[in-house]
């Protein structure tokens, strides 16, 4: 144990303990001070940083109780240990009622106050690790910013700021790219909850049973190839948020068992028969429209009324053109600092491509071309227009297709466009099952 790195002010009337007190520190190695009343020891502690303090409760004046709550104002993080004789115990058991750390009483025993002093600086770490991770969640939670300056980017933070002082269910809706997921973690992290996890789920890349057993988590031998126990996303989520992007394209069942969960907050992993208690904010992403959806009967009404709480649309990148230049300039000086590159700037040329191109990926295409453009830059300072390879979609055909990949990419896209992204309609006319429809999506990077 480093002592040195840990300072001790001993604050009592009498000189032969502060004397003995004083000098028993020493040798152990400890940085230490003393103060023959309240008035000397604020202005010690207010000259630089203590990690204890031993406060005598008797003293002329201002007494140890009253002089522990002045030190609480200056430095919270300061342990306090109060020193008392056998008559003032109960006196020293209220102080630790308002925060004292421990008390010892006179005459000191010095085994009883090394011990003491031990257990005072595991508490001090302690309490300093909670603080940098507290700090490290705060700075973690700002670290992805949404970017934009128009109206309809301020107004979705001026929602994300509102909402995220409560604990409502929050639907985000918006196309595939826009930023659902960045807008989710937002409000998470403004949330009272931002100390617990956000637990992100894509309903979409999985099949019903798969994402039965990643949310409600198994038992071993609940089905062929559990193997071992699981903990779902629901239980992992507790105290925190849980994220379920794409929530349009659940099944049936899946919609009516997650409704009893919202409901009852309480579920059963499969396989098992304990109940499990849960408390978790739910945040709800989907590019369908649900309220089609419901008078289609292919989402439950009272599940999308639940779900429905409080809702945040955000527009197609195509709708708020004049956050296409920050956005780009945000992302150009994300990648150029990973890829150690010296570009600085787009071109006024290239950002003209950048504005009136239609970005049907909306920021996911406008982030993944910025990246591309850093690689094949070159030793340029800044990006030109042949570094953005951009082509407008609407120029692609299957005349101009060559191989078999784009023409299944150009009819996929197709399929997205008539079914108005709905994953489950399009992987039944191209009949192909919705996991295999997913990951083509995600491999030709196809907007829905």
């Amino acid at each position: 144990m480093d002592q040195q790195r840990f300072s001790i002010l001993i604050v009592d009337d009498e000189f032969s303990v502060r004397d003995s007190l004083y000098n028993w520190f020493k040798v152990e190695g400890y940085r230490v001070d003393t103060a023959e009343n309240a008035s000397e020891a604020l202005r010690k502690l207010q000259e630089g940083p203590w990690d204890i303090a031993l406060l005598d409760i008797k003293m002329p004046g201002m007494d140890g109780i009253e002089l522990q709550k002045h030190i609480k104002r200056i430095d919270k993080t300061i342990v306090v240990i109060i020193i008392t004789a056998y008559a003032t115990v109960d006196t020293a058991v209220e102080a630790m009622k308002d925060g004292a750390f421990d008390y010892i009483s006179k005459p000191i025993d010095p085994d009883k106050l090394s011990v003491l002093i031990r257990n005072a600086i595991n508490h001090r770490r302690l309490v300093a690790e909670n603080i940098q991770l507290k700090q490290k969640v705060e700075e973690l939670s700002l670290q992805d910013e949404i970017i934009g300056a128009s109206p309809q980017i301020k107004k979705i933070l001026e929602m994300i700021e509102v909402v995220s002082q409560t604990d409502a269910t929050v639907l985000i809706r918006g196309e595939s790219g826009t930023g659902k997921e960045l807008v989710a973690q937002a409000i998470h992290g403004k949330s009272n909850r931002r100390y617990f996890p956000i637990i992100s789920i894509n309903c979409g890349s999985l099949a019903e049973g798969l994402l039965e057993s990643e949310l409600f988590g198994h038992e071993k031998g609940a089905f062929t190839g559990a193997q071992y126990k699981r903990k779902g996303k629901l239980e992992m989520a507790n105290g925190g948020t849980i994220f379920f992007d794409e929530i349009g394209n659940i099944s049936p069942k899946m919609q009516m068992d997650l409704l009893r969960v919202l409901e009852t907050k309480q579920f059963t992993p499969l396989g098992s028969n304990k109940v499990i208690n849960v408390d978790f904010r739910v945040i709800t992403a989907t590019n369908t429209d649900l309220e089609k959806e419901v008078a289609e009967k292919n989402f439950r009404e009272d599940f999308y009324y639940r779900l429905n709480v409080f809702s945040i649309h955000i527009p197609p990148l195509r709708e708020r053109t004049e956050d296409i230049p920050l956005l780009a300039q945000y992302f150009l000086e994300k990648y150029a600092k990973s890829m150690n590159k010296k570009v600085t700037e787009i071109s006024p040329e290239g950002m003209k491509i950048l504005t009136q191109y239609d970005w049907p990926g909306n920021i996911r295409e406008l982030r993944n071309t910025i990246e591309r453009a850093l690689v094949v830059v070159g030793k340029k300072n800044r990006i030109e227009p042949e570094d953005l390879n951009l082509h407008s979609p609407a120029k692609q055909n299957l005349t101009n297709a060559e191989s078999l990949e784009d023409l299944e990419k150009v009819h996929i896209q197709r399929v997205l466009e008539k079914t108005s992204g709905n994953i489950s309609k399009s992987a039944e006319i191209l009949k192909i099952d919705r996991v295999t429809l997913y990951n083509k999506i995600k491999k030709y990077n196809l907007p829905r």
